[in-house]
């Protein structure tokens, strides 16, 4: 089996990190990975912002939720789509901007998703570990204030980088059966293969290390799908400049 594939297989989160600091050079060569991914029309729709200063590490780690290792990770970033850029050139060439578009919106936001992934692969493949930070947007407004992001600009999420300092387990994700469907759409008999990934699921929070919560995954995005998930962003992206046209 490839060696890139063995070591995706072997992804997981990393929230406990040495204090020992990534070189300049690799740091460089990671961007530079991240950065050959695709990227829809060549839009190249990433920012990062590279979040040095312990106190606005700290403000980040307490709005997403009291993450720590936001502050102890050897580099904290938070990847931004990002619009402005491109649109500074729309008059240039007598084009009105119109990135108000949802398509545009969706062309960026996963042009920063695949540039993250790819890092966070090159990142991996060299004894690094990471976490992603969704928790920024808990409060995407003061994280706007702390950056200073312009409209055209979000956040999407952060990522903690760095050398671990903890060897947690794989967490078993779907069956295939279930996630791969051949022609056409069909989840007849998916409930009966989740009922045993369920408890796969259950058995490793109860095993891994530090203890868990012990529940199973349909529970888990039962709780997710069923509750409000910030209500605030439809109006946050709106004041963006996001309106979805």
């Amino acid at each position: 089996m490839s060696s890139v594939i063995d070591l995706l297989k072997s992804h997981r989160s990393i929230r406990k990190f040495t204090d020992q600091a990534i070189e300049p050079e690799l740091f460089n060569e990671l961007i530079t990975a991240g950065q050959a991914a695709a990227t829809s029309s060549f839009l190249q729709g990433t920012t990062i912002v590279r979040i040095k200063k312990p106190e606005t590490r700290a403000a980040i780690a307490k709005l997403a939720g009291g993450q720590v290792y936001v502050e102890s990770a050897a580099e904290f970033m938070i990847f931004c789509a990002d619009l402005k850029r491109p649109a500074n050139y729309c008059d240039e060439y007598e084009k009105s901007f119109e990135g108000d578009y949802t398509e545009h919106f969706i062309i960026a936001t996963v042009d920063v998703a695949l540039m993250a992934q790819s890092m966070v692969t090159a990142a991996e493949s060299v004894g690094l570990g990471i976490c992603y930070i969704g928790g920024i947007r808990n409060d995407p407004a003061q994280v706007v204030q702390l950056l200073e992001l312009p409209k055209g600009v979000y956040p999407v999420f952060g990522l903690c980088l760095g050398y671990p300092d903890q060897d947690p387990e794989v967490k078993p994700r779907l069956p295939l059966s279930v996630i791969v469907k051949e022609e056409v759409y069909n989840d007849i008999g998916d409930k009966e293969t989740i009922a045993g990934y369920d408890e796969n699921i259950r058995e490793y929070y109860r095993l891994r290390t530090g203890g868990g919560h012990g529940i199973s995954w349909t529970e888990q995005v039962s709780t997710l799908l069923g509750g409000k998930a910030r209500p605030h962003m439809k109006e946050f992206l709106a004041g963006q400049g996001f309106k979805f046209r």
